[in-house]
């Protein structure tokens, strides 16, 4: 019988845990006035959010620490991979957009590979956020959620950096690029 439980193993966890904590030290830029030992504490007391960051670093997101949201206790990660996650690219946006592609269809789509990895994709102003901790997706692109407004009419937004400039564009939600894949986020 197999489990759907969405769990690591003991050396999963820990194997994640140490990257983790390795990664938040090398950025303290990223969470000034924040200590990864209370991070780890919310970490290991949710064994389902730990395996959504572990689908986040599988996939090539490099997930770190971003924020601390006070009135909650809840501890905010954001893919920090310099470019769009490797694991994640040549999607189109969502399921709509999957099913109406006749030929020549992609490996999956933004929305639903989120999901199922129990993230959200990063908003425009999200994404504007992260690129005043870095510099990201220089050579790259990332699918964003995008307005239902926009999305009802057939496209979908993407954002990318370049010329030191935060750009936001659009496309049909159905088409996908070996450049293109998605940044998320998730509250532990």
């Amino acid at each position: 019988m197999t489990s759907n439980k969405k769990e690591l193993s003991r050396e999963q966890r820990e194997q994640l845990l140490r990257a983790l904590k390795l990664r938040f030290e090398k950025n303290m830029d990223r969470h000034k006035g924040l200590e990864w030992a209370d991070a780890q504490a919310k970490l290991e007391a949710n064994a389902e959010k730990l395996w959504s960051l572990g689908e986040m670093e599988r996939t090539g997101g490099e997930p770190d620490v971003v924020g601390h949201d006070k009135k909650t206790g809840e501890y905010i990660f954001y893919d920090c991979s310099a470019e769009s996650p490797n694991g994640r690219r040549s999607l189109c946006y969502d399921r709509e957009a999957l099913e109406s592609r006749k030929e020549n269809k992609p490996k999956g789509n933004a929305v639903g590979m989120a999901s199922a990895m129990g993230i959200e994709l990063l908003t425009e102003e999200q994404y504007r956020e992260l690129q005043q901790l870095g510099e990201f997706d220089a050579k790259t692109s990332s699918w964003v959620k995008t307005p239902s407004a926009i999305r009802k009419l057939g496209g979908a937004i993407f954002c990318d950096r370049r010329f030191n400039t935060v750009f936001v564009y659009h496309n049909g939600a159905e088409s996908y690029y070996a450049a293109r894949g998605f940044r998320g986020w998730l509250r532990v």
